[in-house]
């Protein structure tokens, strides 16, 4: 929950699904955390500070600790507070399967492309990751509603995070890859993630979502024209 806090800060961005990661796991933990909001096109001297490897957000800040990259702050955020649900589950092989899949995830490249033959190679990809995350959901849920079973956990987080971006690019897209018929499981998943307390008001709008990412697109065509 975002509030006031001098011992807990995130510096990150709204439209940032690695920043709404570390998010959701602060609600689901029901911690109070200050945000600070790094502005596009700028980075503090905050954030250089506090993660002068990468220079990227998330970073948190746990009193004058600074822990960076998004997977590695909300597993660091399950292992620090106990009280709250657990993310990450307790049997070792289904915490190394989840982590498995959350890698995958990363190293999916779930953005489509310019030029209609890119961007049907990126829609073709995207589709194939979607439907071995079908099957992951029945996998790792065993047959419950989320990856985590009962609640959300650490692959929920992982994926439904890039719910907004998704959704988004089926928008400017003209495509569909939450499809009834070819991955229903996926399409109740994310109605169901949506819908949960952790998650609302955290994932951007998708209208919103939109028109970032032509503002982005119009940002880059005019720096490569200069």
């Amino acid at each position: 929950m975002a509030g006031a806090s001098s011992d807990l800060k995130l510096l990150g961005a709204g439209p940032s699904p690695y920043v709404n990661r570390v998010q959701i796991a602060l609600n689901l933990k029901a911690i109070n955390y200050e945000f600070l909001e790094e502005k596009f096109g700028s980075k503090s001297e905050l954030l250089l500070k506090s993660n002068p490897v990468h220079k990227k957000i998330p970073v948190l800040i746990h009193g004058d600790k600074p822990i960076c990259e998004s997977l590695i702050i909300v597993q660091y955020i399950d292992e620090v507070w106990t009280s709250g649900p657990s993310i990450l589950p307790s049997d070792p092989y289904d915490r190394a399967l989840h982590r498995f899949w959350a890698a995958y995830i990363d190293d999916k490249d779930l953005r489509t492309a310019e030029g209609e033959k890119a961007k049907q190679l990126a829609v073709e990809r995207i589709a194939e990751g979607m439907a071995l995350l079908e099957d992951a959901l029945g996998k790792c849920g065993k047959g419950k509603p989320f990856f985590g079973g009962d609640n959300v956990g650490y692959l929920d987080i992982a994926f439904g995070s890039s719910l907004g971006w998704l959704r988004a690019t089926e928008k400017l897209a003209g495509v569909t890859l939450f499809n009834e018929a070819k991955t229903p499981g996926l399409v109740a998943w994310a109605d169901a993630f949506s819908s949960h307390e952790a998650v609302k008001g955290v994932i951007p709008e998708t209208d919103k979502l939109v028109e970032l990412a032509k503002m982005f697109k119009a940002r880059a065509q005019s720096q490569s024209a200069n």
